[in-house]
């Protein structure tokens, strides 16, 4: 099932040579409309999402994107995959998938990692180089699983550690998509906004209610908010995304959803 692959890109080949190449390949049942149904609306809403956050790129510094919830099953690990494997289809720019989440690490499950070293094990070490991520060849995307679990994972997240490794993910990769855990019940995601450059937030249709998505926008930093994107929503079809940007302060208003 896995087999090692050098990179043929001439960006930090030897570091990349590093990486273990696997070979997986998304089944229907693993919600990557993006990858499994491309023609499909949802992969539609995910491209537009990746146009748009292309062209606020060009606005100011955005590399680390955090995708969050208010609490938990609101779909975020979902909305963070499909948004990083849109990201991989760019030839031109390498994409990592970084789970964050460490207490439920979803993504380890959606992609078939579990039980491989990733992030809790790359911070327990000593190695200064950052290791501990995968390339995933059919979709052409780097994940750094969660890892082993720890008993204390926000001690863990708060260590020196956390930041060398996004000063090095980040001047490796194009994009950063970080798998975090709910905003309201931990304070984890805390640790990751201030390591990101921009923050998206999902909420579900039926499960989030006003006053948790209200408590969840106060508990962010609103200069790194980029938006909301409601997951589930009805009033197109089922398992729909909408993405609503952040109104600017110092411009007109953005466009209602698309």
């Amino acid at each position: 099932m896995f087999a090692c692959e050098p990179s043929l890109d001439n960006k930090s080949p030897d570091l990349f040579d590093r990486f273990q190449s696997l070979s997986i390949t998304a089944s229907v049942k693993s919600q990557l409309a993006c990858v499994t149904d491309k023609e499909s609306l949802v992969a539609e809403k995910f491209r537009f999402l990746g146009v748009r956050l292309r062209h606020l790129q060009r606005e100011r510094p955005l590399k680390k994107v955090l995708i969050t919830s208010t609490i938990p099953r609101e779909g975020k690990s979902t909305v963070a995959a499909n948004l990083a494997c849109t990201f991989a289809r760019k030839k031109q720019q390498r994409t990592l998938l970084l789970e964050g989440d460490v207490r439920r690490p979803s993504l380890s499950q959606l992609f078939g990692l579990r039980g491989m070293l990733g992030l809790c094990d790359w911070l327990h070490g000593n190695d200064k180089s950052v290791s501990n991520i995968y390339h995933l060849e059919d979709l052409d995307l780097w994940i750094m699983p969660a890892g082993i679990a720890t008993d204390n994972p926000l001690e863990l997240l708060q260590s020196g550690r956390l930041s060398a490794m996004m000063s090095q993910v980040t001047s490796l990769f194009d994009w950063v998509i970080i798998d975090s855990p709910p905003v309201l019940p931990l304070a984890d995601t805390s640790v990751w906004s201030r390591l990101a450059d921009g923050i998206l937030l999902v909420a579900r249709q039926g499960t989030t209610e006003k006053r948790q998505l209200q408590r969840g926008l106060e508990a962010l930093d609103h200069q790194k908010l980029i938006g909301a994107l409601l997951n589930g929503s009805q009033s197109s079809g089922p398992n729909d995304y909408y993405y609503y940007r952040q109104p600017s302060t110092s411009g007109p208003d953005s466009p209602p959803e698309k």
